[in-house]
């Protein structure tokens, strides 16, 4: 499996079940950073895509990652220290059930969560039983997500997901059993014409009437739209 060249980083996923993809960049390009953020964390790195490029976007001090796959933990902690920040960039091998409860415990706080989770529900289980970890939500669900989200994310952090499109309705009521309201919202499709396949989510505990946007990716194939090119343009090579 070739290494996957970004602009300002290397991406290496020989080890992992689950390679670099469209929603991992939309996620790291389009999330919220806010002001000044002092403590960010990725919740399920996978290769660790969105950590380096939060890296790439802040100047954050610490950028934490967890990931529960060993292969998938062992694949990030070598991208990260393959890169021009690895001083600031740490994985835990962890669920994150089990993180969220020791950080809570030490009240650690994150200014940003980001999280591209596992999410196809258990009837399409795959034999491959890493990829079924990384993209099934057995391995975290929604629930468990939300609920470690709202413990360890401080008064005025910004938690940013990327969900399938159909489960945005039950996500966002979720959502609200733990205090987190949703203040943007990014449906996005493939070309024009096809329907919204996924939904860029920012959430936070501050109520904010709701801004909406869609994006679309190509209007035919390998033919990006401006919007898509000017989102991942700092990381995509050919942008």
């Amino acid at each position: 499996m070739k290494p996957f060249q970004f602009k300002e980083f290397t991406v290496h996923q020989d080890k992992t079940a689950m390679k670099v993809g469209t929603d991992a960049v939309l996620l790291g390009a389009w999330c919220n950073l806010g002001e000044f953020p002092n403590m960010l964390l990725d919740v399920g790195s996978g290769t660790g895509v969105i950590s380096l490029m939060l890296a790439q976007r802040s100047d954050a001090m610490t950028i934490d990652a967890v990931e529960i796959d060993e292969n998938a933990y062992e694949q990030t902690v070598e991208n990260f220290e393959q890169s021009d920040w690895g001083d600031r960039l740490f994985c835990y091998n962890a669920s994150f059930v089990e993180f969220a409860k020791e950080m809570e415990e030490e009240e650690e706080v994150y200014d940003v969560i980001v999280s591209n989770p596992p999410f196809y529900t258990d009837n399409y289980e795959t034999e491959d039983k890493a990829r079924n970890k990384a993209r099934f939500t057995s391995s975290l669900s929604f629930e468990e997500l939300l609920k470690g989200v709202s413990k360890i994310l401080s008064d005025n952090g910004k938690f940013s997901t990327i969900i399938p499109f159909k489960e945005e309705g039950g996500f966002v009521n979720l959502a609200k059993n733990f205090n987190l309201q949703v203040n943007r919202v990014c449906r996005v499709k493939g070309t024009p014409t096809t329907e919204i396949k996924r939904s860029l989510l920012e959430l936070s505990f501050v109520e904010t009437p709701i801004q909406e946007e869609e994006l679309v990716i190509e209007t035919k194939r390998h033919q990006y739209t401006d919007a898509y090119i000017n989102l991942t343009k700092d990381f995509y090579l050919k942008m």
